[in-house]
């Protein structure tokens, strides 16, 4: 008698689920919409607000440190109210609202010198964005995995084509928003910020015209957690976020204040969680000892961030300013360059998934924490290839694009070296009670980095235009390292990866034993 197919065989076998291709294109869509603003971004506000440098640093990373806090709120009320397709579908909607406040912001500007009503107009639209990405973020991956029963073995090979819409995503929007909006008119910032709300308002409403043909199971029923009833607590403590939130971003602006509430917020939350977790008395010790390599690898993962993270701050400033773009007789915009990340990506990913494999056949593949140092060295040696650019270089010359370019490389592979750890490291390490609660401190780690990005990027040096113009406040200083050219500007980022690479090195086999068999 003939044996049954082995059901792992069969699934191995069969196609993807449609459904993968609607969240393959809606994700790809979101991700041109975040990545196409962010290349632009910093130079609206310095350019066209009239910002300075730092207060422009200290807007994105405080906008960016934002948007890894909302998604913990977002998939609280997914999980106990809206269920995965509304919340994809508000959250969708608010950032392209968001967008489109931000076109709107980019509208009011004048030449003559800072509007308050753009400046209004672009506080509300960053708020939209965080709270819909809030709202978005967790759930459309969370959908990709529920298209497949437990333990398919597809769900590998189908997060990696949801990743490729992600890279894509991030490839082509600063072609197309950069080249809308970069183009030395600063009355031409609004049509990189409409692309990206057209983007955005596409793939949500492709998503809510096709989701009930698409994303159902083979039985019909619908792929996704139902949605609940709503009751009004809920729904304040939606609109009360959406206020707070509101005021943090408006808070310096209103009081005058120097007073970084959104740092003291992030920072907070993230030295309280150690000291919550670490309470729980029903903790044993081999839990306890796994928890704290997640809180260690998360303080590393911080400097990892923050350095890399320059690239849609002060990296595009740099681009802008000291970076020889002319390609012939054409100047390529400055946040063209936000597209050689993804391209990389692109390029390098299957060599690397390649060498992880061939390591792991071996037994030779490095640990987590092994291949986090390797990553943060990697960083460290982009910064050492970018400061000996700019060594020596007069502030008011120019330098050849491939030295940012090789920074980009360098980094990218650092990236490469650091996606296998995360929230699947997490997830390995965490006690199943306090897996959700662990899981938020790595989103805190990477909200916390990427503030610390915003006050890094404050650092960069006066502009050889400033300086000419005699408009320098002071000269930039970390701890006391004063901060008076790119050279200077970049040793910071060198010490702070490049410590943090040796650090985790010297201690990532003591890490490797406190991980008890978790790779």
């Amino acid at each position: 008698m003939r044996q049954p197919p082995d059901p792992i065989v069969v699934a191995a076998n069969q196609s993807h689920p449609k459904g993968l291709y609607l969240l393959f294109f809606t994700e790809m869509w979101e991700r041109f919409s975040y990545y196409g603003m962010r290349a632009i971004f910093m130079l609206f506000m310095v350019q066209a607000l009239f910002m300075s440098d730092r207060d422009a640093s200290n807007v994105y990373g405080s906008y960016t440190g934002l948007v890894y806090l909302t998604p913990l709120l977002g998939g609280y009320i997914s999980d106990r109210f809206w269920g995965n397709r509304r919340s994809i579908l508000v959250g969708g909607l608010l950032m392209a609202i968001g967008q489109f406040l931000l076109f709107f912001s980019a509208s009011l500007i004048t030449d003559s010198g800072q509007s308050a009503a753009a400046i209004s107009a672009m506080w509300a639209g960053l708020t939209f964005l965080i709270i819909g990405n809030g709202f978005f973020k967790p759930n459309i991956s969370t959908m990709v995995g529920q298209l497949y029963p437990a333990n398919d073995p597809r769900i590998d090979r189908a997060f990696t084509i949801f990743y490729m819409g992600i890279n894509l995503g991030a490839l082509f929007s600063p072609l197309v928003c950069g080249g809308l909006g970069d183009t030395g008119n600063i009355f031409d910032f609004k049509w990189g910020f409409l692309a990206a709300g057209i983007g955005m308002l596409m793939g949500t409403l492709t998503f809510e015209l096709l989701k009930n043909k698409y994303l159902v199971h083979d039985d019909g029923t619908p792929v996704g957690m139902p949605k609940q009833k709503m009751d009004m607590q809920t729904i304040l403590t939606i609109l009360g976020s959406v206020a707070f939130i509101f005021v943090l971003l408006n808070f310096k602006t209103w009081f005058r204040s120097e007073i970084d509430l959104i740092g003291y917020l992030i920072y907070g939350a993230m030295i309280a969680m150690p000291i919550v977790i670490f309470s729980d008395k029903s903790l044993v010790k081999e839990e306890k000892q796994r928890i704290s390599v997640i809180f260690i690898l998360a303080f590393f993962v911080i400097f990892f961030w923050a350095c890399f993270e320059q690239a849609g701050a002060s990296l595009t400033l740099f681009a802008d300013r000291q970076t020889d773009r002319h390609i012939g007789g054409w100047e390529m915009p400055a946040s063209y360059f936000q597209s050689v990340n993804p391209i990389f990506i692109i390029a390098l990913a299957p060599l690397f998934s390649m060498l992880w494999g061939f390591l792991g056949k071996r037994g030779m593949e490095p640990s987590s924490p092994l291949k986090m140092a390797l990553g943060l060295a990697l960083l460290a040696l982009g910064y050492v290839v970018i400061a000996f650019g700019v060594h020596g270089v007069d502030p008011s010359a120019k330098i050849s694009m491939w030295w940012l370019i090789t920074l980009y490389g360098l980094h990218t592979m650092g990236e490469l070296c650091l996606s296998p750890i995360g929230l699947s490291m997490v997830s390995k390490l965490a006690p199943v009670r306090l897996s959700s609660l662990l899981m938020g401190t790595w989103f805190l780690a990477n909200a916390a980095a990427n503030k610390f990005a915003g006050t890094l990027s404050a650092l960069i040096p006066p502009s050889a235009d400033d300086i000419e113009a005699g408009i320098v406040e002071k000269i930039p200083n970390f701890f006391g390292f004063e901060i008076d050219n790119l050279f200077s500007f970049f040793l910071v980022f060198i010490a702070l990866s490049g410590t943090a690479a040796i650090l985790l090195l010297a201690i990532h086999r003591w890490l490797q034993k406190r991980m008890h068999g978790v790779n």
